[in-house]
């Protein structure tokens, strides 16, 4: 192709030559158009060789016509611009049609376009097609990119997950970055949020926009850009009176609430009053004892970084970013300010106090909501509180009495789950015995020896009701009747009322266990400085990551996706919430005192692979985690245990030679051989290896006394029955005819036979497998003498190519020598061609001036000749003679010219 390319070139230049000689030799015209048209085939051929490439087809809509948003789709981001003045707040979505997070992202972008259409402007631009300006002036390394403006203050790029809640949840924020605070309740719940806040305080009297609220404004919206979780909340006070409740009264006053540390303000002598200086001061000063983890679900050291600090409390549970209320979110912040509260600080005081009586109001509306379903099932009661209550003997019947459990109904209406252990407010439970007693009378003279429930109001608050269930119990001692406890008593209760019973103590002994209640809810205040094992508390989304809960220990078919689990990477230690327990406050207080403890009651969480089926037709046993004991520190076997792991690329190699050592000892009852994966399964710390693979040898009655295979020693089956017999002497001096009898003898006999006959056909194999590897040696040294003899003609043919690279060099240079010679001829013929066409030119022009004179001489003649006969002078016979010699000398010139072209 580029020699082509070099004979067009060349034929260019010898074609423009040719049209400037064209110019002096008319006659050549039809011969260069010849040479034209074939140089312009050539060219046509060159053109046809060239790589042909299909465009790409034409982009479509992305969107459907009907959505609310605007989509662009061929790339325009030039109109962009024009849709933008239309609204306050737009969103752009920059995607790729192939791209599969954009498809997905497209329904949730159109969910909540649909619930913004009125207020947010949404537009779609396609930033993968070639020729628009998104993919020209956009570099976009991923898709999907979603960028917010407010007001021309952008972009704010928004990296959460791509859900139309938190989609929705975001835009919403930056739509109304401040929270105006107008009432001393606002306030309270603002400073009781888990987050850390920043308050303004502005006098709106004067201006709609006072001095140093816009600042604050923008400062919200900059603490969005660099911060999607948008971990800073922003407010603003508009009241005087509000505003002395945080002790702040000069207006323009930047506060920021800490909880645990000092509440600061803003330095306006030290820092510039600038919307980047506010942000970077409550960064750099913010407080924060919860975190919120959103892996993104690539590939990342998120969760490993933060695991890293030190002990960590995750806590998993769905969560509704758009909900007004997040009851258990409020719990866990209550519990999460009581233990880092070290100092007993007022302002954590009264936040918790504002917290709790805020969860007894929203109690109240609960109970007030649900006071018309007085008979409702009493399982999706959220907390309950039992007594048993033995009534006094008024039964006609003698040797009988009945045996009642007092229930509270508290409905919650939050979530279903498995009821816990209550914590009882004695009080209620005080006034329900109150009200049972009065209607005692009722339940006299019921006989029954099934359990019969009923439920009755509180004489003292219309909205309470209780569930009592009674049962009529004969031939019984009253002692006996004591020593049971309630689920002894009521076994039948649950399959008949849906009544979950617990042991509590009786009402009169309320005194010491108020106490013991006391003492345990205030102990985890100040946790976090009495003891070395600080908690990080960390919270999770199950709706988007429950799948490291399941890989953590949590069940994968729970119904509620809740899940509380403490790990700790230094100590190694990976402690499991009960999953039969709701996970609400008590239940998270519950596991970190448990935690904290010196010597902790927490076991440890050992994640367990599944249980293979007949394990009796396979040689090696497979072990997991809870068939460790039984076949391991079976104290009647010798057990030969294999770790490895499915990654391990040297335990794949070492399976023949265990396989081979099961075979061997496959008829021994007394030795199991058996391997455990490490990977899938835990194992307590005692049991476990540092390295893969690695064989451990557990002797019966003394697996104390475990024996590691040396690490020196080659991994054969020698090797490997001398270490089993080495440290298993009852295999090798154990007499089979003792205490036998002639059967056992016999059998013993048969046993050692097939044991001999085995034995042999293993050597047998053996012997089979060394002819073949001294087979295969041969094969060897013939392939490795001919690859030699190969090798030594691949010299002697190197050679035989060098010697004739040595002779072309040679031959190239006098073709160099030769070329060079050529072209210094060829330089002298072009000197030489020059100077022909210079004289040819000069003679053209004289023939030119001849012909010129020739012609008006001819005229002259004429002239002469007809009018009168005047002879011609010698003088002019001899000019015209010499005039034809010339021109008779330009014509043959001329021609050898043309030859010579």
């Amino acid at each position: 192709m580029l020699r082509l390319q070099r004979e067009l070139k060349r034929h260019r230049v010898w074609i423009s030559h040719t049209v400037r000689q064209m110019a002096r030799r008319p006659e050549y015209v039809c011969g260069v158009i010849a040479v034209i048209c074939s140089l312009f085939t050539l060219r046509l051929a060159l053109s046809r060789a060239k790589d042909v490439v299909k465009m790409a087809p034409p982009p479509v809509r992305f969107f459907s016509p009907n959505s609310p948003v605007i989509d662009l789709y061929m790339g325009q981001l030039d109109q962009v611009e024009r849709y933008c003045h239309i609204s306050e707040v737009y969103v752009i979505l920059f995607y790729a049609p192939w791209c599969g997070e954009s498809i997905s992202v497209k329904g949730e972008i159109d969910q909540v376009a649909m619930k913004l259409r009125d207020q947010v402007l949404f537009i779609a631009v396609n930033c993968w097609w070639h020729q628009g300006k998104c993919r020209k002036q956009m570099n976009l390394f991923y898709y999907p990119v979603i960028h917010l403006y407010q007001r021309r203050f952008g972009p704010i790029e928004y990296k959460g997950p791509l859900t139309a809640a938190y989609i929705h949840n975001f835009i919403r924020r930056v739509m109304s970055p401040l929270q105006y605070i107008a009432t001393h309740s606002v306030l309270l719940d603002f400073l009781s949020h888990y987050e850390p806040g920043v308050l303004g305080y502005f006098e709106f009297n004067a201006s709609p926009q006072p001095p140093g609220y816009l600042t604050l404004y923008v400062s919200a919206l900059h603490a969005l850009k660099e911060d999607y979780q948008g971990t800073i909340r922003f407010g603003v006070i508009t009241s005087k009176q509000v505003a002395e409740k945080i002790s702040v009264t000069n207006p323009g006053t930047i506060y920021m609430h800490r909880h645990f540390n000092s509440s600061i303000v803003f330095p306006h002598e030290v820092l510039n009053f600038t919307a980047v200086n506010v942000y970077s001061w409550a960064f750099e000063n913010r407080e924060t004892f919860i975190h919120w983890l959103r892996p993104h679900g690539s590939k990342s050291l998120l969760l490993n970084n933060e695991l890293k600090k030190g002990p960590a409390l995750l806590l998993f549970f769905p969560f509704s970013p758009l909900a007004a209320k997040q009851p258990l979110m409020e719990e866990i912040t209550e519990v999460a300010l009581k233990y880092h509260n070290c100092n007993n600080s007022k302002a954590v005081r009264r936040v918790l106090q504002y917290m709790e009586e805020t969860e007894q109001a929203d109690q109240e509306d609960q109970s007030t909501d649900s006071s018309s379903h007085v008979v409702g099932p009493f399982f999706q009661t959220r907390k309950s509180c039992c007594n048993t209550i033995m009534l006094p003997q008024c039964n006609p019947v003698p040797q009988t009495c009945n045996i009642c459990e007092l229930c509270i109904n508290q409905t919650a209406g939050i979530r279903l789950s498995v009821v816990h252990i209550p914590q009882c407010n004695f009080v209620e439970l005080e006034a329900a015995l109150d009200s049972f007693y009065l209607r005692e009378e009722t339940f006299f003279h019921l006989q029954s020896s099934t359990v019969e429930c009923s439920n009755f109001l509180s004489y003292y608050s219309p909205f309470n009701h209780y569930t009592v269930c009674c049962r009529t119990f004969s031939s019984f001692k009253s002692e006996q009747i004591n020593a049971l406890t309630p689920a002894e008593l009521f076994s039948n209760a649950e399959h008949r009322s849906g009544v979950v019973s617990h042991s509590f103590p009786h009402i009169e002994d309320r005194v010491p266990v108020l106490r013991d209640l006391h003492h345990s809810q205030s102990h985890i205040t100040g946790l976090n400085c009495n003891t070395n094992k600080t908690l990080n508390f960390y919270l999770l989304d199950s709706n988007l990551h429950w799948r490291f809960a399941t890989r953590l220990g949590a069940n994968e078919s729970a119904q509620v996706q809740e899940f509380a689990t403490i790990i700790d990477l230094r100590d190694e230690v990976h402690y499991v919430l009960d999953q039969k327990q709701i996970l609400d406050k008590s239940s998270i207080e519950s596991i970190i005192k448990n935690y904290s403890r010196t010597y902790s009651p927490l076991n440890r969480h050992l994640i367990a692979g599944t249980k293979s089926q007949a394990q009796e037709k396979y040689l090696i046993a497979e072990v997991t985690t809870q068939m460790f004991d039984s076949i391991v520190l079976d104290v009647e076997k010798n057990v030969l245990l294999l770790y490895y792991t499915q990654w391990c690329g040297f335990c794949t190699v070492l399976n023949h030679v265990f396989i081979q050592v099961a075979r061997l000892f496959h008829a021994n009852d007394g030795i199991v051989i058996a391997r455990i994966n490490v990977a899938k399964n835990d194992l307590p710390w005692e049991y476990m290896v540092d390295r893969f693979p690695t064989v451990l040898f557990f002797p019966s009655k003394r697996k104390d006394l475990s024996v590691k295979y040396p690490e020196d020693l080659p991994f054969t089956v020698p090797n490997l029955v001398r270490f089993i017999l080495l440290h298993c002497p009852q295999l090798v001096h154990q007499d089979p005819f003792q205490s036998c009898n002639p059967d056992c003898i016999q059998k013993a006999a048969e046993l050692q036979k097939g044991r001999i006959s085995q034995l042999e056909n293993e050597l047998k194999r053996l012997r089979a497998e060394m002819q073949a590897l001294h087979q295969a040696e041969k094969q060897l040294a013939l392939q490795l003498s001919a690859t030699r003899q190969e090798e030594h003609q691949l010299k002697l043919h190197n050679l035989a190519l060098e010697e004739k690279n040595e002779k072309l060099k040679h031959h190239n240079e006098k073709l160099q020598d030769l070329y060079n010679q050529r072209n210094e001829e060829l330089a002298e013929t072009a000197e030489k061609l020059d100077e022909i066409t210079a004289v040819s030119e000069k003679l053209l022009k004289e023939n030119i001036l001849l012909k010129t004179y020739m012609a008006s001489i001819e005229e002259e003649l004429e002239e002469k000749t007809y009018p009168s006969s005047t002879p011609v002078t010698v003088e002019e016979e001899s000019r015209l003679t010499s005039h034809s010699e010339n021109n008779a000398e330009a014509e043959s010139f001329s021609n050898h010219e043309t030859r010579i072209l």
